[in-house]
């Protein structure tokens, strides 16, 4: 039989902006494809929402969020900004048009920083405005030793609007958040290390170490680990009396879970750490 040949004039279909691939160990593995510097287009973050709707429906266990072996995500397209059709052509656009591309980034990474499992995002090269702000959008980030950190949206005459003044300043600090938020200066790994931005500093490719970590994440206790990201996040939120009121509410619920009943059955019978979930 013969094989089907492409007409020599046809277009090949453009791949994904973000491919999805699950590991033989039930990691979900997110990577963004968006040219050299995976820009993080309109485009990348509606199909980013999307592979995340997919996710949260199919019940992902952990999930790694990354970009190419030397660069995650250089920020926001900037194209995006300018006037269309206007008599200024390196005008910026209207309001109304911001405000459309900055909802497209508060709900992809909304959407991502809600998913009920462990996520880390594996950084490799530069993570810069918006690539900093996907970065700080999941729960861990394990960095390469090559990997660089920064807003560096005040150079440009505007301010953060992916999490860059929320999500940074509650991860390390007002004081550290100001310093790279006003100055909009980068910081190598080892500084965002010591700032607490970065949990991991590894040589080399940050993707195999992250993918262990969300190994180990995929096979813990979902129940259990989802109410603990949702009692931390939903923490935050409100004071601490409210954070304590919650935490107790959701320990309650945890024992009412199938975790629970493998958790504290395999404890008293086994010891610890002889659990296995589901």
């Amino acid at each position: 039989m013969t094989e089907p040949t492409a007409h020599p004039d046809a277009v090949e279909a453009p791949g994904p902006l973000v491919r999805h691939e699950r590991t033989d160990a039930g990691v979900d593995v997110l990577t963004l494809s968006h040219g050299k510097v995976n820009a993080l287009s309109s485009a990348v973050l509606a199909e980013l929402r999307d592979r995340v709707g997919e996710l949260r429906s199919a019940g992902a266990r952990a999930v790694v969020v990354t970009g190419g072996p030397k660069l995650f995500a250089a920020g926001a397209d900037i194209t995006e900004f300018a006037e269309r059709g206007g008599d200024e052509p390196f005008g910026v656009a209207a309001p109304e048009r911001v405000a459309e591309i900055g909802a497209g980034f508060l709900d992809a990474l909304e959407d991502l920083a809600a998913l009920p499992c462990p996520t880390i995002a594996a950084v490799n090269g530069v993570a810069l405005g918006g690539g900093c702000e996907l970065a700080l959008a999941c729960d861990l980030r394990v960095a390469s030793d090559r990997a660089r950190f920064g807003q560096p949206e005040i150079l440009l005459g505007i301010i953060p609007g992916g999490g860059g003044t929320q999500r940074l300043a509650r991860l390390i600090g007002p004081a550290r958040a100001k310093d790279m938020v006003l100055t909009g200066r980068t910081v190598d790994a080892a500084e965002a290390r010591n700032f607490g931005l970065v949990d991991r500093v590894v040589d080399g490719d940050a993707l195999a170490p992250a993918l262990e970590l969300a190994t180990a994440l995929a096979q813990g206790p979902a129940a259990a680990l989802a109410l603990a990201k949702r009692a931390v996040d939903g923490g935050l939120d409100g004071t601490l009396h409210d954070g304590l009121r919650l935490e107790q509410r959701l320990f309650v619920d945890s024992f009412a879970t199938g975790d629970a009943a493998v958790g504290v059955r395999s404890f008293l019978r086994d010891g610890p750490g002889k659990a296995h979930f589901p």
